[in-house]
């Protein structure tokens, strides 16, 4: 019989040595995994605003801002044509970065679409993609799953627009109708009116205005305590008057304006 209990105690602390072994391990992993000196690299070029081509060869495109593109594409090629503040906002990047060594820290998904490496990106201990916002040269960018820091990007941008720094110069003052928005394709705008018809899409909220003007929200961006609007757009948002700002941009012929944090709109009555 006391041979039996000491085989039995025998047993369980060999089994509890092995979850502890296990749970270091496990723990050596994840420190691994986000040790700095594993994601430090040089930045040989910066191509725009919000994306860098490291000395791996690697294209960075930085998590949760947006600045204003440097090219368009016509049809199979992309041509120089640089939105406004484009220019400014690629500028104040590389006088950030280029040529200097960046630590990336990577969120959930760490590819986009153009197999470009997604990262929050350091200069020492200042992210770079923070800084672009505060000091007004990118909007942001929300988007899931990417969002772990969304309400600091809200706040640096919302600091940066209060101060009228970079692209929210003049921006209250440049409030334009949509029978205006054609003909400010590529700036920053606030454009007040009243929503005339919804459209839902699996992935897509759009909101209609005269003079084919439209608001495109993702329906991934649209928090928790939004679903209303996604369940019944017409009930939420027809027939009321709406402040939206954002960079108009030209789709089919038409300008439309996409909501990159539902900060971006306001429902005025």
């Amino acid at each position: 019989m006391r041979r039996r209990i000491r085989y039995a105690v025998s047993l369980a602390a060999l089994g509890v040595t092995f979850l502890v072994i296990n749970f270091s391990k496990q723990i050596n992993l994840t420190h691994q995994s986000y040790d700095k000196p594993r994601h430090q690299y040089a930045v040989r070029h910066v191509v725009d605003g919000d994306t860098v081509e490291l000395s791996n060869g690697d294209r960075v495109r930085y998590i949760g801002i947006d600045t204003p593109e440097i090219r368009e594409r016509k049809g199979s090629e992309w041509i120089y044509k640089p939105m406004p503040y484009a220019e400014e906002a690629k500028e104040f990047n590389k006088i950030l970065v280029e040529g200097k060594s960046v630590r990336l820290e990577y969120d959930v998904q760490k590819k986009d679409n153009y197999n470009r490496d997604l990262a929050y990106v350091y200069i020492d201990d200042k992210m770079v993609n923070m800084e672009m916002v505060k000091q007004g040269f990118a909007m942001i960018y929300t988007y899931p799953p990417n969002v772990r820091y969304t309400q600091r990007f809200i706040e640096a941008q919302k600091d940066a627009r209060d101060n009228k720094r970079g692209l929210w110069l003049g921006l209250e003052e440049n409030k334009i109708s949509t029978s205006q928005a054609k003909n400010n394709i590529g700036m920053v705008r606030v454009i007040e009116s009243e929503v005339v018809d919804t459209h839902l899409t699996e992935k897509l909220l759009i909101l209609k205005f005269k003079d084919n003007f439209k608001v495109v929200i993702y329906r991934n961006n649209i928090s928790p305590g939004l679903k209303d609007m996604a369940r019944s757009p017409n009930k939420y948002f027809k027939s009321k008057t709406v402040k939206v700002y954002g960079v108009i941009k030209k789709y089919k012929g038409h300008p439309e304006i996409t909501l990159h944090d539902m900060s971006q709109l306001e429902i005025l009555k």
